[in-house]
């Protein structure tokens, strides 16, 4: 994924709006189209990358890799490296992530009830 230079318009106006609105905020954070179900799988337990990529139809290892590190960058998941051979890493939501899941549930609901 290509950067955004900080003083493009579209950055510009990217906080802008974030600063005005905090829907906008939160989608930014939780928008595109893996990261709300990367968020609702990890929402049940800690799991391995290769857990995820299981349970995420059709997603590439690139895609999964660079969603879970926006998310980290983002304080919406913890990523814990445990020192093993061979190495075992796990994903978790973190506390600020966990409050968004009602929000999640809810919105699946309403998913449901409009199919």
């Amino acid at each position: 994924m290509s950067r955004r230079k900080e003083n493009s318009t579209n950055s510009i106006n990217r906080q802008v709006l974030q600063d005005f609105c905090g829907v906008v905020y939160t989608l930014d954070m939780i928008g595109g189209r893996w990261k709300m179900l990367i968020l609702y799988k990890l929402g049940l337990r800690k799991k391995r990358f290769s857990e995820l990529k299981k349970e995420l139809p059709n997603i590439s290892e690139r895609m999964l890799t660079l969603q879970l590190k926006e998310l980290e960058k983002d304080n919406l998941i913890i990523r814990t490296v445990y020192p093993e051979t061979p190495v075992r890493v796990e994903y978790e939501l973190t506390e600020s992530a966990k409050v968004l899941s009602p929000i999640w549930h809810a919105m699946e609901k309403w998913a449901d009830a409009h199919r």
